[in-house]
């Protein structure tokens, strides 16, 4: 049945149960919005699960895999682009959980006002829309390649769909927690299970070194830093952009702030990710096997991740390739219902509550659930008509950094204003705009320097373009230096509201807090004194703690010895 041994079946469907029996048993719990949309009382591990889990789905399998093939070893930076933003981690997620909020939004709320909420509440849907489109069309393309087409994508995009919808829908964030757990090790299987296989069909590492500039005609296939499209530049402009925009990305409230306190959120947050980038090796490798095994037999790059599992796992043992879609399934549905919940929370609390206040939290949480619909229509509508998986990336990564230039702005230097936050929201969103229009890259390209140097340069079937980092660093330097440059000339935000919000970022957060609403202290908490690089200025630059520190460089350390195992690996077999 669709391609499919009676063993994969039975794998699929034991898994199905399992998440949808763990989803409603966790809607138990849910009685209130906050429960439904920032539960607060998970541990290290469930929150180390629930960062991994959320972070990781399969498009991100299939666009590694898919540029792999095409640009050699370097395609691995289309997810390792956060893997010099991951040590930063351990000090964003205790800053995300001081703010003692339900939604990014209410951050936004806090230090400016409501109308800069509302411009990320209106940003952050966009986002969700578009992550939970290009998931859904990463996993519908995997599974029509994993069944030879059996199983086509569109069929299989509204079968997820409905299946995430109903017990996350049914549980919240919470649900989404606790399937998470099951789902990360499950994600781990998923993204190691192919690898011993393909590595073995191509003769090992030996094998790729030796075939693969045969096969491609190129010698940096095996290049971790390639001329080119992946090169040094391509790499440090990517990874800015991820750094700066990781805190705006509305889910990351939850996966920083749900647990107990903030060091069950840095644990999480860290740790969470660091699993990820180990399991991005395995995607890469794959990937640069399937260059050697199907000898240029391939018509869409984004289906050799499918390919591949379809190929070896069914001849290993039946059964095998079910667990494998059982795992695929398991990272777009730990994703996307973790997605569908903070977008609802966005419309819930920071839309309607404000609009109509004062109802029950009976009322509320029926909203959230209607609006969590709203928002997985949305990116239903974008997976049926997206272009394809790498491309719906990076429209992604530019979409995430709209609202970082006013959020650091606002976090690190008191005088940024509401008026700046909108100048800086505003002026990098219409850099975006023009740079992507492909009138403008063709005028850019009269100018031989700029064709040259690959500042502009055309894209099969796209035309002329300015190139990524190019276009992400305009409308990064535009979105800071507009930000910045009208804070100077505009009111201030008042002093006290400027206390309140930074005497937050100062108290560190107590087990068994009781919030009464979003950004407030506990009753009988005094902020914490305010210990900072320069005293004397408006510059809000926090002295680091002894834990702090310590944190950061194991995460500085782990990175390193990822991407020196790379390359031992690479040149030693």
């Amino acid at each position: 049945m669709f391609g499919l041994h009676p063993a994969d079946l039975v794998a699929v469907g034991l898994y199905f149960v399992g998440v949808t029996v763990a989803g409603i048993w966790a809607a138990r719990k849910v009685h209130s919005l906050s429960d439904f949309v920032m539960p607060r009382r998970f541990g290290k591990a469930f929150m180390m699960m629930h960062g991994f889990g959320t972070s990781t789905h399969s498009d991100q399998a299939v666009s590694v895999a898919s540029k792999s093939f095409t640009s050699g070893l370097s395609g691995i930076w289309y997810q390792w682009m956060w893997l010099f933003a991951t040590p930063f981690y351990w000090l964003i997620a205790p800053m995300m959980r001081r703010f003692r909020a339900l939604t990014t939004a209410d951050v936004f709320e806090a230090r400016f006002d409501r109308s800069v909420a509302l411009l990320f509440v209106v940003v952050g849907l966009g986002k969700f829309m578009l992550v939970i489109g290009m998931m859904l069309k990463g996993t519908g393309v995997i599974i029509e390649a994993c069944t030879d087409g059996q199983l086509p994508e569109n069929v299989m995009i509204l079968a997820m769909t409905v299946m995430f919808v109903v017990y996350g829908l049914a549980g919240g964030l919470g649900a989404a927690i606790i399937t998470d757990f099951i789902q990360g090790i499950l994600t781990i299987v998923f993204s190691f299970l192919l690898l011993p296989f393909v590595m073995s069909a191509v003769g090992g590492m030996a094998g790729l070194r030796e075939s693969l500039p045969q096969v491609t005609g190129r010698d940096d296939m095996l290049s971790l830093v390639a001329p080119g499209e992946i090169g040094v530049f391509f790499i440090a402009v990517i990874a800015l952009n991820s750094l700066l925009s990781v805190a705006v990305q509305p889910h990351n409230m939850g996966t920083c702030a749900a647990g107990k306190t903030e060091t069950e959120g840095a644990v999480g947050f860290m740790g969470g990710n660091l699993i990820k980038r180990f399991c991005t090796v395995a995607w890469c490798f794959t990937g640069l096997a399937a260059v050697v095994y199907y000898q240029g037999q391939v018509e869409n790059p984004d289906h050799v991740y499918g390919m591949m599992a379809r190929e070896f796992l069914p001849e290993i043992l039946p059964g095998l390739l079910g667990v494998f879609l059982a795992a695929l399934l398991a990272t777009v549905m730990g994703s996307c219902d973790s997605f569908m919940i903070a977008a609802s929370g966005l419309i819930t609390e920071n839309l309607y509550r404000p609009l109509v206040p004062n109802r029950s939290q009976r009322h509320y949480l029926w909203v959230a659930r209607v609006a969590a619909l709203l928002v997985v229509v949305g990116g239903v509508t974008l997976a049926y008509t997206a272009e394809g998986v790498v491309r719906m990336l990076e429209q992604m990564w530019k979409v995430d950094a709209m609202m970082a230039m006013a959020f650091w702005l606002g976090i690190f230097w008191r005088r940024t204003t509401v008026a700046g936050a909108w100048a800086a929201t505003v002026a990098a969103m219409v850099v975006w705009f023009v740079s992507s229009r492909a009138g403008v890259a063709e005028w850019l390209s009269q100018f031989e320097g700029l064709v040259s140097s690959g500042v502009v340069r055309t894209r099969e079937g796209a035309g002329w373009q300015l190139w990524l980092p190019w276009q992400m660093l305009s409308y990064l330097v535009a979105g800071f230096g507009v930000g910045w440059l009208v804070s100077r000339f505009t009111r201030p935000v008042p002093a006290v509201q400027l206390d309140r919000f930074y005497g937050l970022l100062r108290t560190p957060v107590q087990k068994g807090e009781i919030l009464s609403q979003p950004c407030t202290l506990p009753q009988g908490i005094e902020a914490a004194p305010r210990r900072v690089f320069f005293p004397s200025s408006d510059w809000e630059i926090p002295i680091p703690g002894r834990r702090a520190v310590l944190g950061f460089v194991a995460g500085w350390l782990v990175v390193g010895g990822i991407i020196g195992g790379v390359w031992v690996w690479v040149e030693t077999g």
